[in-house]
């Protein structure tokens, strides 16, 4: 049994805030990272986050290490809270004079690249959850299709076939977007 497993069991079975304090440090930063790398915006990451382990405690009494491991099912609960949050996101609109420019240049392509990121990130939230789940955790996490596979509880393949697709649809949609 590993040390992830043995924790959530003092929690399920004797409601011990010391384990579930241990299990939320451990796994603190990396989900935070993950959700920043989403939502680029502090303020909102961390909201995010403390929601996710909040969830997370409230319906450990149903993780199952049999199914996942603990991280894997973490991840399944901050990615669908991130579908969830981008679902309601409303963009805040900045006027032209309240932005500083410095170097004009290096402005200008990196608001457009962040500009395409956007509506990028915009189109995705458009598709299914699954589709969604796969695109995130592969592009802002960096996990590889066989983690994937195990956080979303689908074949690899069927993994590998959405992302493909949805990473087609993308292309065509932005193929004449230029940087």
């Amino acid at each position: 049994m590993d040390e992830d497993t043995k924790t959530i069991l003092k929690i399920q079975r004797h409601q011990s805030k010391r384990a579930a304090d241990l299990l939320v440090r451990k796994y603190y930063q990396e989900i935070y990272a993950y959700i920043y790398r989403q939502i680029s915006n502090k303020a909102d990451s961390l909201d995010l986050t403390q929601e996710i382990f909040i969830s997370a405690l409230q319906t450990i009494i149903y993780y199952d290490p049999e199914k996942s491991t603990f991280r894997t099912w973490l991840y399944r609960i901050a990615t669908n809270k991130v579908i969830d949050f981008r679902r309601k996101y409303k963009p805040v609109i900045l006027s032209v004079d309240e932005i500083e420019i410095e170097d004009t240049t290096d402005y200008t392509l990196q608001f457009r690249h962040s500009q395409l990121l956007k509506q990028i990130d915009d189109y995705v939230s458009g598709f299914d959850d699954k589709s969604q789940m796969i695109f995130r955790l592969h592009i802002y996490d960096d996990q590889t299709f066989k983690e994937i596979a195990e956080i979303t509880e689908m074949p690899e393949a069927s993994v590998k076939t959405k992302f493909y697709r949805l990473q087609k649809h993308i292309r065509e949609e932005f193929k004449d977007y230029e940087i």
